[in-house]
């Protein structure tokens, strides 16, 4: 081994002085940076760079030829890369091309942002909600939502694939490394330009000759101007009289004159009118007066009522519940058709609202005043069935406009309502009892049974404990079901009323059909309530007995009172 007896020779001078070299350049790089390298071998599947490092970090050629770096794969070629690790597990430094020409792009994007200026870039593929925009300087990839393409609804964009053009950055999220842009802002802002030229052409009075209607809203009707600008009519100025939608008056493509109201700069809109082209109609009212009649002409119908004009231009609303006295809310299209001429009452007149309420029904008589004056309450008229319900039949009385109702507890005296309700259809002719009449109300009720005779007058002459013959008609566990000789009403005699001793109180004794005795317990002809008794009738029997013959011990003494008794004792000596 040779020993050497001084280092400061001029070998290890420079020895120490490349070694230094080598140690600054290591110490100045730091993971995450972007640095140079030089291309200095080429392999099928990777490159090798030099760096200033201790070892050659390699890259895969796929990678570069993916970030459109493969016209810089030769010997010598500069690259960009990114110091993801001075040095892995493997002892190996690990570079990224792509990662470093994102990082570079970024920040040309971030201070394209801060600055407000627009970036060229190109739309390279479709998206849910939208396209992928590629940033032609960097290749970054970017989102342009399908509101922000352009400032009219497209249903091909084919013409805009791959084609470089302005967009605006809209938004940036440098956490997760995100952009947004606009198309659409571009163009608007070209636009905004433009427009401001046109605005400058219109003043307040100027008519615009045929505007066309190009879309409507629930605030008023959007023209098209000559091809160059949109203005909007506000519903307040499309007629003088009331316009709720106007898709009433407007169809899309129509041409109307327009009048400038209004002229705003700042906001570049412009403001028009339709009704102010021609005098307002609504001071000719003074010509018309309140409850007379006029006739109109119908010009518009709605689910809600008629619209009618008194002369042109002064329009007045025939409101549904006005068209008749008996049909509530009836639909102006089954009575009237436009242009169809009518008379009507003006019942109001509001000058302040620009209102007029007229009314058709006040043009005819009331048929209900009519019928209360021909067929007042207590009279019998002839009708037929036009609809029924779950408890009521509606009988349209022959001779007027009127549907009476007939409740189905009026139907009968005796059957069930609810079956006798069914055995009627419509169509069926009947006569009825008019029952009441509801002038502010428009209603009439009838009845039916009460064109029959009552069963129950019956027992008008009767009272309670007088005695009557019925006949049975069927029994069950609840009682009897009776009618009474010369009522066509049945009547229950319940288990308990059967008789005075328990044992004797079966309906099972009686099989239909027989004639027995029965006590009226309770009557009340008001209210139509009728109880019948057996056990009444016994013990008012019992009880005039007593009176008629003294105690219940009298007779005992008699020769035959005991022959009972006897009898009884003989039967059982013999059958001992």
């Amino acid at each position: 081994m040779e020993i050497f007896k001084t280092v400061k020779t001029e070998a290890s001078k420079e020895f120490e002085k490349l070694l230094d070299t080598q140690f600054s350049k290591t110490q100045s790089l730091v993971e995450g940076k972007i640095i140079e390298g030089v291309i200095t071998k080429i392999t099928e599947k990777f490159v090798f760079l030099d760096c200033g490092l201790k070892s050659e970090p390699i890259i895969d050629i796929n990678e570069l030829k993916t970030i459109g770096l493969e016209n810089k794969i030769i010997i010598g070629g500069k690259i960009s890369v990114l110091l993801e690790r001075l040095e892995d597990r493997n002892g190996e430094i690990v570079v990224s091309a792509s990662k470093a020409q994102k990082i570079k792009g970024w920040d040309i994007l971030v201070e394209a942002f801060e600055k407000n200026e627009p970036i060229i870039g190109k739309i390279t593929s479709k998206c849910k909600g939208g396209v992928i925009v590629e940033h032609l300087d960097t290749g970054s990839l970017m989102f342009c939502p399908g509101s922000q393409i352009s400032d009219t609804p497209l249903k091909d964009i084919s013409h805009l694939m791959n084609e470089p053009q302005k967009f605006a950055l809209i938004k940036m999220d440098k956490v997760r490394g995100n952009a947004c842009v606009s198309r659409r802002q571009i163009i608007s802002s070209s636009k905004k330009e433009d427009k401001a030229k046109i605005i400058e052409k219109y003043k307040v009075g100027d008519i615009i000759k045929n505007a066309v209607v190009k879309g409507y809203s629930s605030f008023g009707c959007f023209f098209n101007i000559n091809n160059e600008i949109d203005c909007l009519v506000h519903l307040q100025e499309i007629s003088y009289s009331r316009v709720n939608h106007p898709e009433e008056i407007f169809t899309i493509g129509d041409k109307h004159d327009l009048l400038v109201i209004s002229v705003d700069k700042e906001k570049l809109q412009v403001g028009c009118s339709i009704k102010q082209l021609s005098p307002d109609p609504f001071e000719k009212i003074t010509n018309y007066e309140l409850d007379k009649k006029y006739e109109v002409k119908v010009i518009k119908l709605m689910d809600f009522g008629a619209f009618c004009e008194l002369e042109p231009g002064l329009t007045t609303l025939l409101h549904s519940s006005e068209i008749s006295w008996t049909r509530k809310n009836v639909s102006p299209k089954k009575v009237f058709k436009v242009g169809d001429k009518i008379m009507c009452v003006i019942t109001e007149i509001d000058k302040e609202k620009r209102r007029i309420a007229i009314s058709h029904k006040l043009t005819i008589d009331n048929p209900l005043k009519v019928l209360s004056e021909k067929n007042p309450v207590g009279s019998i008229i002839e009708g037929s069935v036009t609809s029924s319900n779950d408890y009521a039949l509606y009988i349209k009385l022959t001779g007027y406009d009127i549907d009476a109702f007939l409740h189905c507890n009026d139907l009968s005296y005796t059957k069930d309502p609810d079956t006798e309700l069914k055995s009627y259809k419509v169509g069926d002719k009947v006569k009825v009892k008019i029952l009441e009449i509801k002038d502010d109300q428009q209603k009439v009720r009838v009845g039916l049974k009460q064109t029959q005779k009552d069963p129950f007058d019956y027992f008008k002459d009767k009272k309670i404990n007088d005695t009557i013959t019925v006949k049975i008609i069927s029994s069950d566990n609840k009682g009897l079901v009776v009618q009474p000789e010369g009522c066509e009403m049945n009547v229950l005699i319940k288990k308990s009323q059967i008789a005075v001793n328990a044992s004797d109180a079966r309906p099972s004794r009686f099989v239909g059909g027989e004639r027995i005795d029965s006590a009226i317990a309770e009557l009340n002809l008001e209210k139509r309530k009728v109880s019948l008794s057996i056990k009444l009738l016994e013990e008012i029997q019992k009880k005039e007995a007593l009176d008629k013959y003294g105690a219940e011990g009298s007779g005992k003494n008699l020769p035959f009172s005991t022959l009972s008794d006897k009898l009884k004792k003989k039967i059982k000596k013999k059958n001992r």
